[in-house]
């Protein structure tokens, strides 16, 4: 019996354990999960066909009765095929390795049929349609729009929609608005009861986009006051640190810089120095492009806060882009008298206690490590800065312990992964941003191609002729090991093939996720120093350490990889005087995946691709699977939704100011994206 919208699912009619387990694949575990599943298509039966009617090559609808089912098995597979007809002529159904419908449907059903329609060898063919069995009334569900909900081959369309329309049964009864009031009236927007019954069970496509448009703008209004609240918790009777006006130690090191900044990065710095100098906290991220030079600037801003007599700290993924990092700014900031340390978690421990005690007492004014600085025995003098690089690696907790080190210390965040402004609206409302769009003069453009495997041979010779020049090259795998369900190279396969084929007389070195990290760290540092000529490896290798030495990057399998992470990878090169290379391997004949890759050829503008991988692979894999920090969006899309999304921050930003009519809101951003912000409300 339903109780309340928190009910199991298990306690509704015609559920029990084994049908919950079956939607609990589906993220649907309680009656608001069943309220909140919505369709992901629908379609119009007020244009169901005749068969006879139907078009070849169009997705359209037919309705008719079974004549006959058949399973055949072959050494590869089991055919199943459903013969339907209706008055005007024979369809028939053709499903791949689902021989189970073979008993699901019987002869002198009455079924409705959705699905691609060929004509090149039965009269009307239609490949892996949706069925649904009709009633006695032969209707499936009411009204002439039908919803189509995501599920699987275990959760049928029709159960699906019967156990929604008992979930809204008792969901409407209940109080349900989330929004204020004067927010339905200043936007138009219908009532969430409303909204909620059409935009599973419309009574046309009017008010199915209004009732889409009153959900979708909800929740994103509510993600946008989870985000501004968060941002302004930071700041709320708090005071920072505020920085003084630039000094002569700042003057200095910009002097001293063998190169003028870009424009971009000039202006990052505007934006950064006049954060620093406000009494409130800062929380900025700087956005760049690979190569943009977004570390001088962190570097600048260090100094910045070391000059006001405070500590600075960055935090980095790998040791090895630690020590990098220690070398360069040591070496730059020795002559000034600031000193630089290095705090990793292979410091000797003799070493890491003298550490230790030079932070606390201020012996130290830069610190530069891995997820070490974040322990509980490190503790600073007097910490005014925190910077954490290539963030998307870390966690909302790790940064907010690292800033924990201080008393309300100035935040920097830096990414090389060009987001779009939807997603950084989205994901990182809670930052200010700063982008970095224009390279340093000088730099040469990497030349880029698309090859198919049957030029791999010329490729390796290509390789081998570059090193034989002094060179040092990378071979990116989206594999560690052989698949039996994934047609895709591997590294340690294609490590033992080219060790023992073309490339036997060159040092290889190979590094892969399921290495431990002093073992990644040491290929890494052993490529840096010259020693390993070619790194066969996975995207381990996106984020990495700077190697001028490294022209090539060859990427097998490049259309399984996204165009951002593509063009992280091929940022592992180009960075020294001489000319680089990125191979792009793929053998996959989709006309899409290609014109993709071709993208990559024709654009190196790390922005560019960005707002180009977002369109055409969603959110879901813009920083690589379960990387990025997008909270679960059910149904808002924030491609295709910006206007709306523009709209929704608006009114966030209204109702953030005023502490009342935020309370009000409060419970629903909880309901909804507590994970997303579970920091602000254990407050």
């Amino acid at each position: 019996m339903i109780k309340t919208l928190s009910t199991d699912i298990r306690y509704m009619k015609g559920v029990g354990n084994a049908k919950a387990a079956l939607l609990a694949s589906l993220g649907i575990y309680t009656v608001r999960d069943l309220v909140e599943h919505f369709p992901r298509r629908y379609e119009d039966r007020s244009q169901i066909k005749k068969i006879s009617q139907l078009t070849d090559g169009n997705v359209e609808s037919c309705r008719g009765t079974v004549l006959k089912v058949t399973a055949n098995k072959t050494r590869r597979l089991t055919l199943t095929k459903i013969i339907i007809q209706d008055d005007s002529g024979r369809a028939e159904l053709v499903f791949f390795n689902q021989p189970y419908l073979k008993t699901k449907y019987k002869v002198n059903m009455e079924v409705m049929v959705y699905g691609k329609v060929q004509t090149k060898f039965f009269p009307v063919q239609i490949m892996n349609p949706e069925i649904e069995i009709l009633d006695e009334a032969g209707m499936p569900c009411a009204g002439t729009i039908l919803p189509v909900y995501p599920a699987n081959e275990a959760v049928s369309q029709r159960w699906l929609r019967n156990l929604i329309r008992q979930s809204l049964d008792f969901a409407l009864q209940q109080p349900l608005e989330s929004l204020p009031a004067s927010l339905l009236l200043q936007y138009e927007l219908l009532e969430r009861k409303e909204a909620l019954l059409q935009v599973h069970f419309p009574d046309n496509w009017e008010v199915l986009k209004k009732a889409r448009e009153r959900l979708a703008f909800e929740e994103l209004y509510l993600l946008q006051c989870g985000l501004l609240y968060a941002k302004n918790a930071v700041k709320k009777d708090v005071l920072g640190i505020k920085h003084a006006s630039d000094g002569s130690l700042v003057a200095q090191f910009e002097q001293r810089l063998p190169f003028q900044l870009t424009q971009g990065q000039r202006q990052a710095l505007l934006e950064i120095k006049a954060d620093m100098e406000e009494p409130l906290p800062m929380q900025r991220m700087v956005q760049g492009d690979v190569g943009s030079g977004k570390t001088v600037v962190a570097a600048i801003a260090l100094v910045k806060t070391v000059e006001n007599g405070y500590q600075g700290a960055m935090m980095v993924p790998t040791e090895i882009l630690a020590e990098q990092h220690y070398q360069t700014l040591a070496a730059q900031l020795e002559d000034l008298g600031i000193k630089v340390a290095l705090l990793t978690g292979s410091l000797a421990k003799g070493k890491r206690k003298e550490l230790l005690q030079a932070l606390q007492t201020g012996c130290v004014d830069i610190v530069l490590g891995t997820h070490a600085l974040i322990q509980e025995d490190v503790c600073f003098h007097k910490l005014g800065l925190v910077i954490t690089d290539e963030q998307h690696r870390f966690g909302v907790r790790q940064r907010a312990k690292l800033q924990a080190k201080g008393m309300m210390p100035d935040v920097l965040v830096m990414t090389a992964t060009p987001i779009p402004r939807t997603m950084a609206l989205t994901v990182y409302g809670d930052l200010d941003v700063s982008s970095i769009r224009q390279l340093p003069p000088g730099r040469k453009p990497i030349k880029t191609f698309v090859r198919g495997s049957d030029r791999r041979q010329l490729v390796y010779k290509f390789i081998a002729d570059e090193i034989a020049k002094g060179r040092q090259a990378y071979i990116v795998c989206p594999l560690v090991d052989e698949s039996e369900k994934i047609q895709a190279q591997s590294a340690t396969q294609l490590y033992a093939e080219l060790q023992e084929t073309y490339f036997r007389h060159i040092t290889c070195g190979l590094v892969h996720g399921k290495m431990k990290n002093l073992e990644k760290d040491e290929m890494m540092r052993r490529f840096y120093e010259g020693s390993i000529k070619v790194l066969i490896a996975t995207t381990v290798i996106e984020v990495g350490v700077n190697v001028p030495n490294a022209t090539i990057m060859v990427i097998e399998g490049a259309e399984r990889f996204g165009l951002a992470q593509l063009h992280q990878l091929r940022g592992r090169i180009g960075r020294g005087e001489h000319q680089s290379y990125c191979i792009l391997l793929s053998d996959n004949p989709n006309p899409e995946s290609q014109e993709r890759l071709q993208v990559m050829t024709n654009t190196s503008d790390g922005f560019a691709l960005a707002e180009q991988d977002l369109l055409l692979r969603g959110p879901g894999h813009f920083f690589g699977e379960q990387q990025h920090g997008l909270p679960d969006l059910k149904i808002a899309d924030i491609v295709n939704d910006l206007d709306l999304l523009l709209k929704a921050r608006r009114a966030a930003y209204e109702t953030v100011m005023q502490t009342d009519e935020f309370e009000k809101v409060r419970p629903y951003i909880a309901e909804r994206f507590y994970h997303h912000f579970d920091q602000i409300f254990q407050c």
